[in-house]
């Protein structure tokens, strides 16, 4: 028998040290602790309809390569914002398949995550960089989505004279990808905004538009001169975006030198596979005199407490857990470590590897337009970059294609649209020829490759780009390899210690898990291919649907949203036409409790809601009178409301149907945030619970790897009733028979990470998640009940217990010692651990979730630190030192070999434990300046 995999992933075993656990908790067992903690009303009467035992390890990889096999990658040459790329090998090695980079959390504490950070920050140059402008984020989800936030974003800028008359619409060039039309539709709704669809070339601004967006080059491959359009729309006060190619930018004009306002897109080209759409990461540029209202994280250079070079998240009130409904945007997470292996690919290439990949896609494009015009076939364009749109009898081509193992774009019966790309070979370029060729029924000739770019000088890029060192030097695999290890060094990831944060459910990503991503059948697949050469990811989509459904106890289930807050978003959107279906339009009104995470009513005003908020009672809890009579109250506009489950403060609340029935009692729907589903697995469920929809955070629940703040995945999961109105797709179908439009570009969202879940819950089986649940919890109140004497948990429940996470009171200390939690935070870091949540829920707390993957000799280190720091911050106020240990906190290697002043030892500084020798971490900073980073902005490369 194999080894099974629950035994792997779960981190402290059936023996010895779980008796001593439940000893500490005051429970005989585990059933005993699990019936205090949850309301026996609540409580899953028969087992998930899953497997009762999953597969051992063994079994899964030869189920999932089989899988793999099924889908049959054939070359694609469909484009559409998907293209086949060189990626480089150094960077899959050292950055996807590494543990170090995908499972690091979002660089909330900078001093030990400067590595990814100086990553993103190379992001951020070199797409400032390509697109000619002075600002850049460290990247968006994907093209579709981008463009929406650059909507918002012209939206939001508008004049106060032009938010006086109703400037509402906004022009989109109809030459744009149709996915990306879609989410603007889906965006737009909401904040009444009006589209205007026409062609750009035509088009005469009437003084109503706030923006206009346009696509470069555009969707059919045509090379445009934008910058006339550009001057009026300046000259009506409008906007402009540019959806830009990034991979174009190395041979066409940048946006930023003709005119454009905002440069977004997808970086998806630029050394990521495709993966059946996803996860690839967005981009947005702009000018400086809008960074106030940039979405998004911003990485910014800054200086630490000895006045060296820090980086960090700069302009950090756009975070919606301060900004909450007032938030112009409702990211959380992003796609980091996609957007890492684009600024690895740029550093590895550099402007001259760039040009060369340009050169090779439009070159090869050139050579096929010269062969096609020979024999009589007409191009919709005569200036173009890699893609070619040609009148021809599609089906007939098609056929021909498919023989020969090629996919082609077919946007109507009379055309065919190609995009050429960094890895076409001369012999692919013959093999196109002949299909066309034989479409007319004759014999193609000798194919006379083109040698010169053939796009109109005034149109040619001049300027210069990746001109940084960092771009310049990486050029051996060697030199590459040690750029990335150093920057690895200077991090703390999973594969250096536990993170025990709060709500974001830091657990294991199996190494079983992970492999699946690398295999060719999966990273090989667009998203537009046909459905019948995609087998294996259609029956992995079906499967994964299928089983989250089962573990909510809900009816269907949609992949669609590409992060949590974008799962947020269209759970609210979907319950928005359910009531619209029933005439019912009017209903607006959100209740969301005070101690929701800050997402959540920032998602409801993207959806357009009123947010109502709901107060809390003394013990943390939903009031429940408070929240009855504002369901009365708004009860003919109540649309539903948001409420997280266990709460945001890690306990089960035993009043949560009264909640349900309140809700529903008004006429409003009830979602569920999935943030806390690593305490229902197994145990409860939304839909058992009267829920209408959820969203799954799968880099949180489901094992989904954090990648240093992304990817992630959001999927929804909603009861039958709003089954019909799951969200849809404009190229492929997917969603319901009334779906919502797209929220995401690609159909299925980031359809390469599906295999973790779906491994995930194959091997765990219905036993498996369940226990994984239970080892959560009992992870918590170990550490809860094993620390109460040194720190007292803020909330629990009415039988004392917590959830699968508790937050710790800090809130005496800075009047006790003189110390803050952001301290507690910094010195930890000496002791090689990432801080839990910080400040969150409870100002001045620390917010702690173990998860099930950690072994009991890891949770007891950790305690074991948080006791030694409280030592050392009660030493500090005895002695009444303001130079002390915890406030210089922490302690670089620079600063523990050179020079010393402090009245505490360097010892004491940076080997506070024995156990510490081991392994120590330095950070590569200390305490950075947050002000100075803020006050110089900048976030592009300087040295």
């Amino acid at each position: 028998m194999f080894d099974k995999f629950s035994e792997r992933h779960i981190g402290v075993g059936r023996g010895e040290d779980l008796r001593a656990m439940l000893a500490t908790i005051g429970v005989k067992s585990v059933d005993e602790l699990i019936g205090q903690v949850i309301p026996q009303s609540i409580r899953l009467k028969t087992p998930l309809d899953l497997p009762a035992e999953g597969m051992s390890e063994y079994e899964f990889a030869a189920h999932i390569r089989a899988l793999a096999d099924r889908n049959r990658t054939l070359r694609s040459f469909i484009g559409m914002g998907y293209y086949p790329t060189a990626v480089p090998a150094a960077v899959a090695r050292n950055v996807f398949e590494n543990p170090a980079w995908y499972t690091s959390y979002t660089p909330y504490q900078a001093e030990i995550s400067q590595g990814r950070l100086e990553a993103l920050l190379n992001f951020q140059t070199a797409v400032i960089s390509l697109t000619g402008m002075e600002i850049g984020n460290c990247s968006l989800l994907d093209e579709g989505t981008a463009a929406a936030e650059a909507m918002l974003m012209m939206f939001a800028l508008r004049s106060r004279e032009a938010v006086k008359q109703g400037r509402n619409q906004l022009f989109v060039d109809r030459n744009l990808f149709p996915q990306t039309l879609d989410v603007l539709l889906t965006r737009s709704e909401p904040f009444g905004i009006e589209l205007i669809i026409d062609d750009f070339a035509q088009y005469e601004f009437t003084g109503r538009e706030f923006g206009a967006i346009v696509q470069y080059p555009a969707a059919d491959g045509e090379v445009r001169d934008y910058s006339a359009f550009t001057a009026s729309a300046h000259g009506a006060g409008a906007l402009v975006t540019a959806v830009a190619d990034l991979l174009s930018l190395a041979l066409l004009k940048a946006p930023g030198e003709w005119g454009a306002d905002i440069a977004v897109g997808t970086t998806q080209r630029l050394g990521t596979p495709m993966g059946l759409g996803g996860p690839s990461a967005g981009y947005m540029t702009t000018r400086e005199a809008f960074k106030r209202n940039m979405p998004g994280r911003i990485i910014g250079v800054s200086v630490d407490r000895m006045g060296n070079r820090a980086l960090r998240m700069a302009l950090q009130m756009r975070e919606q857990h301060i900004k909450r409904e007032r938030a112009t945007s409702n990211i959380c997470t992003a796609s980091a470590l996609m957007a890492s292996m684009v600024g690895f690919y740029c550093v590895y290439n550099g402007p001259e590897g760039l040009r060369r990949a340009a050169e090779t896609a439009h070159l090869a494009a050139l050579t096929v337009a010269r062969a096609l015009e020979a024999m009589d076939y007409k191009l919709t364009a005569r200036s173009f970059f890699d893609t070619l749109e040609v009148e021809a009898e599609a089906a007939v081509v098609q056929s021909l294609a498919l023989e020969q193992g090629i996919n082609f774009y077919y946007p109507s019966e009379g055309r065919v649209r190609l995009s050429l790309d960094e890895v076409t070979t001369p012999e692919e370029i013959e093999r196109i020829v002949a299909i066309f060729a034989a479409a007319k029924g004759r014999k193609a000739r000798g194919v006379k490759p083109a040698a010169e770019c053939a796009i109109a000088p005034e149109l040619r890029r001049t300027s210069e780009y990746l001109s940084e060192p960092v771009f310049n030097t990486y050029r051996s695999e060697s030199d590459l390899m040690r750029y990335i290890k150093r920057l690895e060094l200077r991090d703390i990831s999973l594969a250096n210690s536990m993170i025990s944060l709060g709500s974001c459910t830091m657990k294991l990503n199996a190494a079983s898990l992970m492999q699946p991503l690398s295999l060719a059948g999966f990273q090989n697949m667009h998203p537009f291919a046909p459905a019948d050469q995609a087998e294996g990811y259609m029956e992995l989509i079906a499967g994964l649907e299928h089983d989250l459904a089962v573990i909510t106890g809900f009816a269907a289930c949609s992949l669609q949203p590409n992060s949590g807050a974008a799962g947020e978003y269209t759970g609210l959107m979907v319950i928005r036409a359910y009531h619209q279906s029933r005439g019912q339009g009017y209903r607006n009104v959100v209740l969301i409790p005070a101690s929701a995470h800050g997402t959540n009513p920032a998602s409801a005003a993207m959806a357009g809601m009123k947010i109502v908020t709901v107060a809390c009672d003394a013990n943390g809890n939903i009031d429940v009178e408070d929240l009855k009579a504002k369901a009365q109250e708004y009860s003919s506009e109540l649309c539903g409301i948001m409420i997280t489950y266990p709460s945001t403060h890690g306990v089960f609340e035993s009043r949560i149907r009264e909640i349900v029935d309140a809700v529903h009692e008004a006429g409003g729907q009830v979602y569920m945030d999935g943030a806390n589903m690593n305490a229902q697995v197994g145990l409860t469920n939304p839909g058992y619970i009267g829920a209408d929809v959820c969203h799954l955070n799968l880099h949180k629940t489901f094992a989904m790897p954090h990648g240093g703040g992304g990817p992630g995945v959001g999927p929804i999961c909603v009861a039958e009733h709003l089954r019909p109105f799951l969200p849809s797709h404009p190229v492929m179908p997917t969603g319901g028979d009334q779906g919502i439009t797209a929220v995401a570009s690609a159909p299925w969202g980031s359809a390469l990470l599906l295999p973790i879940t779906y491994g995930y819950i194959k091997m765990l089986g219905g036993e498996g998640l369940r226990r994984a649940t239970e080892m959560a919890i009992v992870n918590a109140n170990y550490r809860s009940s094993a620390l109460k004497g040194e720190y007292r948990t803020y909330y629990a429940g009415e039988t004392g217990r917590v959830g699968h996470e508790m937050i710790l009171d800090l809130t005496n200390f800075k009047h006790d010692y003189g110390i803050d939690c952001g301290d507690i935070a910094h010195r930890l870091m000496d002791y090689g651990f990432h801080a839990p949540t910080l400040s969150f829920p409870v100002h001045e707390t620390l917010m702690v979730e173990p998860t099930e993957s950690e072994p009991k000799a890891e949770m007891d280190r950790f305690m074991e630190a948080l006791v030694q720091i409280k030592r050392e911050c009660e030493q500090a106020a005895a002695s009444g030192e303001q130079d002390n240990v915890v406030v210089n906190a922490p302690h670089t290697a620079f600063e523990v070999c050179g020079e010393w002043s402090h009245p505490y030892t360097r010892e004491q500084a940076a080997f506070p434990l024995d156990w510490i020798r081991q392994a120590k971490f330095f950070p590569y900073v200390t305490k950075i300046d947050n002000g100075y980073g803020d006050r110089n902005l900048v976030c592009r490369c300087t040295e």
